[in-house]
């Protein structure tokens, strides 16, 4: 509360200033300015809805790569389904609703002084600060399993290189080879993008390499949506996918580059394809802005999504604890949008209206084959918590023709959540 009445002070404050100053320049400076750092689903969202929901306030997207490369979708790229442009988005549209689009990566936060450092040795002021930096791979949390060995064991998970990288391993490997697939504990990125990417890799060896398998190595014993993947395996890839589950000794312990092999509590697999996707956390920034606790994660105020641990520092998306909330580019839009009608209300000195939020996740088993999960989330006890009796999943018994529509329907959502996002 005492920093609701702080910001409002502030505000209140330079608009008087402003209005002493009648039609100096000056009058422009008292727009409030809000700045968000990370160009992906959360902040390029949350940057667009700020101005439609107060075209008066500053709002500049802070961004250190100049073309964003979305993962949803990515899993298609690796199975040669879909072509990379298709992943890729700049930011004209976005700056043409007057956001100053500056790109350059940020590098130190002042949270006492409200400034953001960037690279280029710039300075910019804030009143109010959103970080959306995605997350960070563990590279210390997997033995051997460092940036080198990516470049041979390959996690794509964090989608554009490391994702043809994967594309191309699949297509120089023989028939009859084995595509080995590493899965971290929880939390992380996409719970369910594992298992859709060995879907759609099972598929592509069943169409292109008949006699070769795909072994999923997994670090817990269940999964999103795990009785309609399992069931949609046996169904269309008999045979060809191995799951193996926390209890039958999936953990990867320690991965062998050089070799390609994966080390578990009880085998060694050696194989010709090897996706290690390895444990995550946070981005870097929201370490350096001091808003990731131990766990790695941020934990917010679920109605404002504030810091709680720096004030006036919001995070959204894949860095923030979000509670019963996935990691998914749906959470991040949906997070972004309430985190920006919280942003507006605090600086005009209100309370922030308590949110609820939807989020929806499909999935392809097949191009033509799609399952979605869907949840609604509100705050309590300090968490994004779910609505008893909201929500669901793909039924499991239905026709093929309903698994064609889920299809279809995943992917008129990713045209409308990438204009959403991006214009």
């Amino acid at each position: 509360m005492n920093r609701t009445h702080t910001s409002r002070r502030q505000f209140l404050g330079s608009a008087a200033a402003a209005s002493l100053a009648l039609s100096m320049p000056a009058i422009a400076q008292a727009s409030p300015r809000v700045v968000v750092i990370g160009g992906g689903f959360g902040g390029a969202s949350c940057a667009r809805a700020l101005r439609q929901i107060n075209p008066a306030l500053q709002v500049t997207l802070v961004e250190a790569n100049r073309t964003f490369t979305a993962c949803p979708f990515s899993n298609e790229v690796i199975a040669g389904d879909r072509p990379m442009q298709a992943q890729q988005f700049g930011y004209d549209r976005v700056a043409a609703d007057d956001i100053k689009v500056i790109i350059q990566a940020a590098t130190k936060i002042d949270a006492q002084a409200r400034s953001v450092g960037l690279a280029d040795g710039t300075t910019l002021a804030y009143d109010r600060l959103v970080v959306s930096p995605g997350i960070e791979l563990r590279f210390d949390a997997l033995p051997s399993f460092d940036e080198a060995a990516s470049a041979r064991m390959p996690h794509a998970w964090k989608a554009g290189e490391q994702t043809l990288l994967l594309k191309r391993q699949l297509e120089s490997m023989d028939d009859g080879g084995v595509v080995a697939i590493s899965v971290p504990a929880n939390p992380y990125r996409c719970p369910p993008g594992p298992y859709e990417r060995a879907s759609l890799i099972a598929n592509y060896l069943k169409t292109t390499k008949p006699r070769s398998k795909l072994i999923i190595l997994d670090a817990k014993d269940a999964f999103s949506k795990q009785r309609l993947f399992q069931n949609a395996w046996q169904e269309l890839y008999p045979g060809i996918i191995e799951w193996v589950g926390l209890s039958q000794g999936g953990k990867v312990t320690s991965v062998e580059p050089a070799a390609n092999t994966l080390v578990t509590e009880f085998a060694r697999h050696t194989v010709q394809v090897a996706n290690v996707i390895p444990p995550q956390r946070a981005g870097r920034i929201a370490e350096i802005a001091g808003v990731a606790d131990r766990s790695g994660w941020c934990p917010i105020d679920p109605v404002s999504f504030e810091s709680k641990l720096v004030p006036n520092i919001h995070v959204i998306g894949d860095a923030c604890i979000g509670g019963g909330m996935p990691k998914s580019a749906f959470t991040a839009n949906a997070q972004a949008k309430a985190c920006a009608a919280a942003v507006v209300a605090l600086l005009a000195g209100e309370a922030p209206t308590v949110p609820k939020l939807i989020n929806t996740c499909y999935s392809l088993v097949a191009p033509d084959y799609g399952i979605s999960i869907a949840g609604v989330y509100q705050p309590k006890n300090g968490l994004l918590t779910d609505v008893e009796g909201a929500g669901g999943v793909s039924p499991l018994e239905v026709p093929r023709d309903f698994r064609a529509r889920e299809a279809t329907y995943a992917r008129r959502w990713y045209q409308t959540i990438t204009a959403e996002a991006f214009g």
